[in-house]
């Protein structure tokens, strides 16, 4: 069993392991937040703000802090960030999990066309519509920029980075969201598109489910791959079972 554990990332399944590491007897946890959330939620356990200074910043940390085992349960698209914990765990000799929630995959009905970046996405959107709902969160919003024949709403939980669209609606909201709220908004703003990144899970999904109802097309931009030879676990007791940690 681990003694010390280091978390990294502020995501719903970063939260949950914490809760479960920080309840077990013997078992000491720190979270690692990047720090571009004014206002991050209540963490169970030890909490860090702030980075490392790259993977050789990272590696020194976990031996100064004598970490036993790391979990890279970022955002799914913090590709540094996992690439800089892959490397700094093999350099400190620490077993290191990916902590990663299952992706999402279209269903009948849906008008899904997939990206391969930011600036693929922006390439599709003038023909599909004019009005975009933009959720791919604060940044990477300059890939968008030169479209200014097209209105943007964006939505994200901080102020969105600039530059942005010069027809560009910001609203700051935080998930979970309802179908019936989405479907409503998405209405409300006669949205054409909505353009999404794949980042999986229940909290922020109902605008698929929205855009599915009203026959939208969605582009979807698909993840970074993992670096070669890492693999992830989809749910914390996975990575509570590589830890050697059963159920509770």
């Amino acid at each position: 069993m681990p003694p010390h554990v280091l978390v990294l990332g502020g995501t719903t399944e970063a939260r949950e392991l914490a809760a479960s590491l920080a309840s077990r007897p013997g078992v000491r946890v720190t979270t690692s937040l990047a720090g571009r959330v004014t206002r991050p939620g209540k963490l169970d356990g030890e909490v860090r703000v702030g980075g490392f200074g790259g993977a050789e910043g990272l590696a020194v940390w976990l031996r100064d802090h004598r970490v036993d085992a790391v979990v890279d349960a970022t955002h799914p698209f913090a590709a540094g960030i996992t690439a800089n914990a892959a490397r700094a765990a093999a350099a400190a000799g620490v077993p290191a999990v990916v902590l990663r929630r299952p992706g999402w995959s279209p269903g009948p009905g849906d008008r899904w066309q997939e990206a391969a970046s930011l600036a693929d996405a922006a390439d599709l959107l003038p023909s599909l519509g004019r009005r975009v709902f933009l959720t791919t969160g604060r940044l990477g919003l300059a890939a968008f920029a030169h479209l200014r024949e097209l209105h943007f709403l964006v939505r994200s939980v901080e102020p969105p980075e600039p530059p942005l669209p010069p027809d560009a609606q910001v609203l700051l909201a935080r998930g979970p969201f309802t179908a019936d709220g989405e479907t409503v908004l998405l209405r409300e703003h006669r949205i054409d598109v909505l353009v999404t990144k794949d980042s999986g899970g229940a909290a922020t999904a109902a605008k698929l489910t929205a855009a599915r109802g009203l026959g939208l097309p969605v582009v979807v931009v698909r993840r970074p791959p993992l670096p070669e030879g890492v693999t992830a676990v989809p749910d914390v007791a996975a990575a509570l079972s590589r830890l050697g940690l059963g159920p509770r």
